[in-house]
């Protein structure tokens, strides 16, 4: 018997979500659509001039581990945060879904990392992450116990920004396996692909990861290529099992020679488009986990990211399993 279902990992981020205007991200050196990481100068900086803004507790592979939660599953989380108030926050807010999370506190210093997040009109969102307390996450906080018992353990990329979580990363890894688990991951960003690419074709390769997750723009700049039916062959020899979003036109999934096309689902209006690729990721990993095809993983990941795109903020503020019931998901 296993204990959890799911057990992410990643930064633990404090997001500070505003919106703004294209000429905003212009005037302030921001690249739009993109995570930039930036010093704690900066933050204070960007804080200073944005609007009116939304505090919500964010990270990647955070907001996994609650769309796995509000979707019914057993999710477990590591990531790091200060003994400060926006670590009460994140903590208080991740576990008020359903989460186990028990990972020590860093101390008050370095503070916790907090993400100013720009959405403009057309719902893209902007990340400047300063990092904080997140780069002190470090092999001694992987709980061995909770490891062994998780279904899937999952990461996000941008942990290869902080260098000891490359540690953990792998020691968890080989937990996993040694305890007959997979272990996932999620590409996060077309920039960190650029600046990990080998590293990350290496885990796949490897076999320390099973299952990618990654969007279009992501997968390409992993393969350095502009076409796209290429890219999807390659990353279904480099892994097990792949899972490509491709916004309004759905996902794919890949294993071996198979491919699972999926349709996006119908929306009213996109409003924010924080956590899309987080809350695919969960509800894949819920229907994964519960032994649903690949076709059906993908159903519920589309249904998650595009509930949370009707929303501000990346966790979602409905039941995920209440709407995968209606949709007669789950």
């Amino acid at each position: 018997m296993t204990k959890f279902d799911v057990l992410t990992v990643g930064n633990a981020i404090v997001d500070i979500i505003a919106r703004c205007d294209d000429q905003f991200l212009i005037d302030n050196d921001i690249t739009k659509a993109a995570m930039n990481l930036i010093d704690a100068a900066r933050a204070e900086l960007l804080y200073s001039r944005m609007g009116p803004a939304l505090e919500a507790s964010g990270g990647s592979a955070g907001n996994t581990a609650a769309g796995v939660a509000s979707l019914g599953g057993r999710a477990a989380y590591f990531g790091k945060v200060a003994e400060d108030q926006l670590g009460e926050i994140f903590a208080h807010d991740i576990r008020a879904q359903g989460v186990h999370y028990q990972t020590k506190p860093n101390g008050t210093f370095p503070p916790t990392a907090r993400s100013m997040i720009f959405v403009t009109d057309d719902g893209e969102r902007s990340m400047n992450t300063y990092l904080g307390a997140c780069v002190e996450l470090g092999p001694e906080d992987v709980e061995p116990e909770i490891v062994a018992q998780a279904k899937v353990t999952y990461f996000e990329g941008y942990l290869w920004d902080p260098p000891r979580a490359k540690e953990a990363i792998r020691e968890c890894a080989r937990i996993a396996h040694e305890n007959g688990r997979e272990v996932s991951m999620t590409l996060s960003d077309s920039f960190c692909v650029d600046r990990y690419r080998a590293e990350f074709l290496d885990l796949m390769r490897s076999g320390t990861v099973d299952i990618v997750f990654a969007n279009r723009q992501e997968v390409l700049a992993l393969y350095e290529t502009d076409d796209f039916e290429e890219a999807l062959d390659k990353i279904a020899k480099d892994c097990k099992i792949a899972a490509v979003t491709m916004s309004e036109n759905g996902a794919v999934m890949l294993k071996g020679k198979e491919r699972w096309y999926v349709d996006a689902i119908r929306i009213k209006e996109v409003v924010d488009t924080t956590g899309a690729g987080d809350l695919f990721a969960s509800g894949f990993l819920y229907g994964y986990t519960h032994g649903r095809t690949l076709e059906d993983c993908g159903k519920l990941g589309c249904l998650a990211a595009g509930i949370v795109i009707q929303q501000i903020g990346p966790r979602p503020m409905k039941s995920l399993s209440e709407a995968a019931r209606d949709a007669q998901l789950i």
